[in-house]
């Protein structure tokens, strides 16, 4: 969205700014589930409302874009640019500041970028001052989305669940040397590749080993369990009570899964073999979670059915409770 398009990401998904990765992820599924286009075949508002929904999880899942958001707000994608502007109003007329053509992802945090445009008023030499931000931002960065910290032996790489699955090869910058990292299928969370004598040397002494630690982006359906990949599926309550056939995606496609009648919420179908991959070849069980959806705003004839099942309900499910106290 442009600025002048602007949306609250927060209030796109319904959550509040402290929400946690796991309520953003899980209200995410529950809109996705709600307004896919699958499901609302012509319904261009429903299309409208979806692409909204993926582009706020986009953001707010990934923990670099959440935190320039959260800093920037519209502005997250080039720092803020309003506020910067405003500062520069009272300023002299020798150090102006170009805001539209600022690179503002050059800078780690907004508090780099003021200190930069508050040297550039103070020293004529602000080109200097530039280049040596930009060497010490890009000295840190390394490429496919690899920070290093030479300082302690270690750097992260982060993957999508399909490159971590199949395994892949990036490689990451380790400022004045590129190196190729391959990454066997089977990586998760939590795993860690030595590169020998690719880390520091102290005084001249051969080099350490480099540790490459794995992170993978949030996905908005697989999660993982232990060694197990995990989801959330969502059924309606005739699905629950009267059982039913669904097509459910797993990392190498779609497999066919029988609902039992009478399922609850919250109950897990485990398809064996079908988790996540190992670096032996083996693979883990998929654990499907069962979440049993609730209409939220029922058309009239749908409300009569649902009041003409509680009128005839003759068992109480709540008669376990009876005797409960402290």
């Amino acid at each position: 969205m442009s600025s002048t398009e602007f949306k609250d990401y927060y209030v796109v998904l319904g959550v509040k700014k402290t929400a946690d990765a796991s309520e953003i992820k899980r209200k995410f599924r529950q809109l996705a589930f709600k307004y896919h286009p699958d499901r609302n075949q012509g319904n261009k508002a429903a299309e409208t409302k979806f692409k909204e929904i993926s582009e706020a999880y986009d953001v707010l899942a990934d923990r670099d874009k959440r935190a320039k958001y959260d800093r920037f707000g519209r502005y997250w994608e080039r720092g803020s640019a309003t506020y910067a502007s405003n500062k520069s109003k009272s300023s002299s007329d020798n150090a102006k500041v170009d805001l539209d053509s600022t690179d503002f992802s050059q800078y780690g945090n907004f508090d780099e970028f003021i200190n930069e445009l508050l040297g550039r008023f103070s020293s004529p030499n602000s080109d200097s001052t530039r280049t040596k931000t930009q060497n010490r931002s890009s000295s840190s960065q390394a490429s496919n989305g690899a920070k290093t910290d030479v300082k302690d032996n270690n750097t992260t790489i982060i993957l999508t669940y399909a490159e971590a699955f199949s395994g892949t090869t990036k490689q990451i910058n380790l400022g004045l040397e590129r190196v190729e990292v391959r990454i066997p299928a089977g990586a998760k969370p939590g795993s860690r590749i030595r590169l020998p004598g690719k880390g520091r040397s102290i005084y001249g002494s051969p080099r350490e080993d480099l540790y490459v630690n794995v992170e993978l982006e949030a996905h908005p359906f697989f999660d993982f369990e232990g060694n197990n990949l995990v989801c959330e599926v969502p059924v309606t309550p005739d699905e629950a009570v009267l059982g039913t056939s669904i097509d459910l995606p797993t990392p190498d496609g779609r497999v066919n899964v029988k609902i039992p009648a009478g399922i609850n919420s919250g109950q897990v179908l485990r398809l064996r073999g079908k988790g996540w991959s190992s670096p032996k070849g083996n693979r883990s069980d998929q654990l499907a979670r069962i979440v049993v959806m609730t209409p939220q705003n029922p058309d009239p004839q749908i409300r009569e059915y649902y009041k003409k099942i509680r009128d005839s309900r003759r068992e109480n499910p709540r008669s376990s409770l009876a005797g409960i106290k402290l």
